[in-house]
């Protein structure tokens, strides 16, 4: 079973209320989860531990914006985040996930500063990439980061970004998005050993953390208008891109 002290249960309470937030109302609130998670608990163990919330944290958010996916864009990536996933499994045993990481931050970070760049020059007007490349290539990396560091949150923001969805929609889509994608993911962290009874049983321990940060995260949402909620996902993008690069 997993053993924590007294700092140890109120950081993994934290990660799960952050969590809650993140996947319901502001995604990138969950932005120190990854690596608060691993100072409490072994790297391994993170792991399968974090996916077990992240899971959770979806079915409350799916359920709640169940409504407002936008499917098209779902389809679109989803089978080249599945390609990614399962890349992501073998390049495990190849590439650490601190030698992954820096790489991750730094193409969300060129690549918000490209999408940064094109609204300047020019503004609601500027052209989208609609290319089928754009949502392979997003797709892809978002599943090969996802699985080697349970760090897809950046991409998928690019991709819905650039797709200029509204804020209930930004939320829904990439609700379901996550469900599906952390789902396929179950059988190769079992097959790895980093998802186990044990961490199931403590993920159960964390849902009324879980449950509080889903509704935080659903008032913050009715709350912001959508200029500051894209504001608050490009800085929460970028702040998470540094944190993996340093």
């Amino acid at each position: 079973m997993v053993e924590l002290d007294a700092a140890g249960w109120c950081i993994a309470i934290f990660c799960a209320f952050m969590v809650g937030v993140a996947k319901s109302g502001v995604p990138g609130f969950g932005i120190m989860v990854v690596p608060l998670m691993a100072m409490v608990l072994p790297a391994k163990q993170s792991v399968g531990v974090l996916l077990g919330v992240l899971i959770i944290s979806d079915m409350f958010a799916v359920t709640y914006h169940r409504r407002h996916a936008n499917w098209g864009h779902v389809l679109r990536i989803l089978p080249a985040a599945f390609a990614g996933i399962v890349a992501g499994y073998f390049l495990m045993g190849v590439v650490s996930n601190e030698q992954f990481r820096p790489m991750i931050g730094a193409v969300v970070l060129v690549m918000l500063g490209l999408g940064y760049w094109r609204n300047v020059k020019g503004g609601l007007e500027s052209k989208i990439p609609t290319g089928w490349w754009f949502a392979v290539g997003l797709g892809f990396f978002a599943g090969v980061t996802s699985m080697m560091a349970n760090a897809a949150g950046p991409i998928s923001v690019i991709y819905f970004l650039a797709m200029r969805l509204d804020k209930m929609e930004f939320v829904g889509t990439s609700a379901w998005f996550f469900f599906i994608m952390n789902w396929i993911k179950v059988p190769f962290n079992m097959s790895l050993e980093s998802m186990t009874v044990d961490s199931i049983k403590f993920n159960l321990m964390l849902i009324p953390a879980i449950l509080i940060g889903a509704l935080v995260g659903v008032l913050i949402l009715k709350k912001l208008p959508k200029k500051a909620f894209v504001n608050i996902i490009q800085i929460l993008a970028a702040a998470s891109a540094i944190k993996l690069i340093f």
